[in-house]
């Protein structure tokens, strides 16, 4: 059956699809973790007993990182939100449909991106 022709993939296909988004949460989800832990435990490099001449550059470069694991720590929240839609339209057999265009979102880039809502085709004509 052509590609085009079909207005939503297969269970089996939404299956394989669904286990996909289901490792990305389960690690995605591991690494909030991770981040997580190292914004609530700043001082595991053991800068508490530099010398105060260091201690302003410290706090700097500290508060530079902090912001820079806030900023990927909501990132990554925000994937994981993309990645449960996903699996939203996956149960309602809605997974894959571009919503620009009604066409099916080619296998290869929900694989790679497997919270797409748009196809390529869409996506080049937003820009």
């Amino acid at each position: 059956m052509e590609n085009n022709l079909k207005t939503r993939y297969s269970d089996s296909e939404l299956k394989e699809f669904k286990d996909i988004i289901l490792e990305k949460v389960r690690v995605a989800k591991e690494e909030l973790a991770s981040l997580t832990q190292s914004l609530s435990n700043p001082n595991l490099n053991g800068t508490d007993d530099t010398a105060g001449t260091y201690k302003t550059l410290e706090d700097g470069s500290a508060t530079l990182e902090k912001e820079q694991i806030n900023q990927l720590a909501a990132r990554q929240k925000k994937f994981i939100e993309n990645l449960e839609a996903a699996l939203v339209r996956i149960e309602n057999k809605t997974y894959g449909v571009c919503r620009e265009t009604g066409k099916l979102i080619p296998k290869e880039r929900l694989r790679a991106v497997p919270h797409a809502t748009l196809s390529m085709e869409a996506k080049m004509r937003q820009n």
